[in-house]
């Protein structure tokens, strides 16, 4: 799969944020190993050196671990990725409210909205 990265943020970002959303969705399942460097260069098209700062950002992060000659693997830490998961979550809603109210719904307006669709 082509990913269609943005310009206006680093790539390795958008990466963590690919791999994030696959352990969110449960792509990746919790204490699995996800794929190679070379693997994910290849399916996201980047360079090699660009997946290992994502890598050894989302370690940094507590949502992969390493395990010495054997890969990368999620977290088995359900909590922390539940965290994370609804800090984005939040982030996302803030912008959409934001938007909307820009727009000039009321948050009242904005539930309601929300309720129709469902």
């Amino acid at each position: 799969m082509k990913y269609d990265f943005n310009n206006n943020l680093p790539i390795y970002i958008q990466v963590m944020d690919e791999i994030k959303k696959k352990i969110f969705n449960g792509s990746y399942l919790f204490g699995t190993k996800i794929d190679s460097v070379r693997d994910l260069a290849l399916e996201y098209g980047v360079n090699p050196n660009t997946v290992q700062k994502a890598l050894s950002e989302l370690e940094r992060e507590g949502l992969l671990y390493s395990k010495r000659s054997s890969g990368r693997f999620v977290s088995e830490d359900i909590e922390l990725i539940e965290n994370f998961k609804k800090e984005i979550i939040v982030e996302k809603v803030k912008i959409f409210v934001k938007e909307m109210e820009e727009l000039g719904y009321s948050k009242e307006e904005i539930i309601k909205l929300i309720e129709e669709l469902n």
